[in-house]
Parts: C-alpha cells; sequence; structure tokens
C-alpha cells in the first residue's frame, strides 16, 4: 500500500483563528507545533509529530460514544496524562474522565471539548 498514515485533520470553525490559536495553546496541536522528542524545525503550517499507533474507526450512526451532532472526535495521544489535565484545570477547561475508559492493555483516557464544542480525547 501506498499510504503512509493521516497527512491532515481539516474541519469547519465559526472563528478559525481564535480555534487554532486554542489548540495551539492549551495542547500544542496545529502549525509551528513540535511534539516533545521529535528533532525538526517549527513549520508554520505543519505540526511535527511523533510516530505511533493511530485508530482509525468509524463507529455506528447511533453511537453515544461522542455527540449526536458531531461528525467526528479528536483522539490525541500524549505523554503525562495527570500533567496536562492539571494544566487544563488550571486553565478552567472541564476535563471528564471515567474509570470504565482506561483499560491495562490498551491505557488511559480522558475527554475535554475545545471551545467550539468538538470532543477531544486525550489517551495515554
Amino acid at each position: 500500500m501506498a499510504v503512509l498514515g493521516i497527512g491532515g485533520l481539516f474541519f469547519r470553525a465559526k472563528d478559525p483563528e481564535a480555534l487554532t490559536a486554542w489548540y495551539r495553546d492549551q495542547l500544542g496541536v496545529g502549525g509551528n507545533c513540535v511534539a516533545e522528542g521529535v528533532d525538526a524545525e517549527p513549520n508554520e503550517w505543519v505540526w511535527m509529530v511523533r510516530g505511533g499507533p493511530l485508530v482509525f474507526q468509524p463507529f455506528r450512526a447511533d453511537s453515544d460514544y461522542f455527540a449526536a451532532d458531531k461528525a467526528f472526535m479528536l483522539n490525541l495521544r500524549v505523554t503525562d496524562l495527570d500533567g496536562l489535565l492539571e494544566r487544563l484545570r488550571k486553565a478552567d477547561i472541564a476535563v471528564i474522565t471515567k474509570p470504565e475508559w482506561n483499560d491495562p492493555t490498551l491505557g488511559r483516557f480522558a475527554r475535554i471539548h475545545d471551545p467550539e464544542g468538538n470532543a477531544i480525547e486525550l489517551w495515554e
């Protein structure tokens, strides 16, 4: 196969500039961001990420795993989930955790929402 991985995620926003800034400032995601452990220079259009697992999974249309009025949920692989959650809470970002989301063979999970209500699952 010729496909190497996902090259981008494009979605509509009511205020693209503000949402871009929120993702960059709160999560270090998007153009000009370089993930921890990546030896690369920032690029205004590209988020330099670390390779690793990626779940590509359609959900049933009536799934309650994320909001019915949203077509997607972003899942971000993270390190130091506890530290990130503490920082997000200090920034007054609501954090949702549920013991049943965690699995010793898969990892730990938490969920937040961006300012436009899009779910973001954090996976350590």
